[in-house]
């Protein structure tokens, strides 16, 4: 007679995942697995579906050949790979910049077309918050969308681009108040003081 299955085995954090890679490389496949629909959204929303295939494999690329250095006290993978995804985002900078800039122009964005329906009042928004987010620094810029469209916490965006909290509210704040201001916010109701999360 056979009795229910045995339980499955845990699965192991990602720090256990990356380490244990350092000796059989084939088990970094699992953090490919958990992350890269994400990363792969992240980067279209960016710079396109055509970029994003190849900001993917470029971020688990270079995740791969510096797993090596992972900070092992961090059980979480996340943080690590959208900063890597950062960085690759941000050597294609300009392209990112010159896509802002034509949606600011034309009220149409192809990235977006793809899945969502385009109503009147949301491509009349576009053009504003494109031509907003291309006037921020690229370090503004990372750090608002790494929490607008990754959906980091503060603290992740701060591994993710190893920067101090502080550094990534500071940003934030000056991110949201500019992109307010360029959409016709009443200064008024702008307030300095970095929103809580």
């Amino acid at each position: 007679m056979s009795g229910p299955p045995p339980p499955a085995a845990p699965a192991a954090n990602d720090a256990e995942v990356v380490a244990g890679s350092l000796e059989q490389p084939e088990l970094f496949a699992r953090l490919y697995d958990r992350y890269a629909p994400d990363i792969h959204r992240y980067a279209a929303r960016r710079l396109g579906d055509g970029a994003a295939d190849d900001i993917t494999a470029d971020t688990f690329l270079t995740a791969f050949r510096i797993r090596s250095r992972y900070d092992l006290t961090r059980p979480s993978a996340r943080p690590w790979l959208y900063g890597i995804a950062a960085n690759v985002i941000g050597k294609q900078r300009r392209t990112e910049v010159r896509a802002l800039r034509a949606l600011a122009r034309t009220g149409h964005d192809p990235v977006s077309a793809s899945w969502v329906e385009d109503s009147d009042s949301r491509v009349a928004a576009q053009g504003p918050l494109a031509d907003a987010l291309a006037s921020l620094s690229a370090g503004d810029r990372h750090v608002l969308l790494l929490v607008a469209w990754a959906d980091l916490t503060y603290q992740e965006v701060a591994e993710a681009l190893d920067l101090p909290v502080g550094t990534v509210r500071s940003r934030l704040n000056r991110a949201r108040r500019k992109v307010r201001t360029a959409l016709g916010a009443d200064p008024a109701f702008i307030s300095d003081a970095a929103e809580v999360v």
